[in-house]
């Protein structure tokens, strides 16, 4: 299950007439934690926004799901009800969900969770439809890592470490003869270079 932060960037924004702004929109980003959702939105928004910026709050949002449609860019919150029965006690109880999709308007929003969700094996109710502040939905994306021990190696990146491991084991062999090399001069230069030697090891 996804776990979903909302994210508040305050940035200066260049309007329509040409006229600066400093506003703040909120973004709503696919992370496992709060670090990693920060990270993710300097990797995201970084690249989109001339200049600096401040985030100024993170905090977890549940939706259930989220739809996206190609042909809109506005967000609507849609929350739904149905009814749920626990199967120890066999008791009722109503559920509440929210969802986000995007639509030109609350009845498009409407049409399409409903589309969205017709496969529910039980009847719900949409009580509410709101449009969101939400600019932009950022689901994972495994190549934004900055860190390769959090996502797999691809095919090129570990060929990369295999022929790293290649090369050190070859120059192991040249090490070792410049040690037998050193070990046939003076006694004095002998004791020298054994004890720096020693010394890098140790190191």
């Amino acid at each position: 299950m996804n776990s979903w932060f909302t994210i508040k960037v305050k940035y200066t924004k260049q309007l329509e007439d040409g006229r600066l702004k400093r506003v703040t929109e909120p973004y709503l980003v696919d992370a496992v934690s709060f670090t990693d959702a920060e990270a993710r939105i300097y990797e995201e928004v970084g690249t989109n926004i001339q200049g600096e910026f401040l985030i100024t709050g993170i905090s977890k949002t549940d939706y259930a799901d989220i739809f996206y449609y190609e042909d809109a860019d506005d967000w609507y919150k849609c929350k739904l009800t149905y009814v749920s029965v626990d199967a120890d006690s066999g008791k009722e109880k109503k559920v509440s969900n929210n969802f986000l999709v995007t639509a030109a308007t609350v009845r498009e929003a409407y049409d399409r969770i409903k589309e969205s969700l017709s496969d529910m094996t039980v009847s719900f109710e949409i009580p509410s439809i709101a449009l969101s502040p939400i600019v932009e939905v950022m689901p994972y994306d495994p190549d934004l890592d900055v860190e390769i021990d959090r996502r797999p190696m691809t095919e090129e990146e570990q060929e990369v470490a295999d022929s790293s491991e290649v090369s050190e084991t070859s120059e192991a062999p040249e090490a070792d003869n410049e040690q037998e090399d050193e070990s046939s001069v003076q006694e004095e230069e002998s004791t020298s270079s054994f004890e720096d030697e020693t010394e890098e090891e140790e190191k």
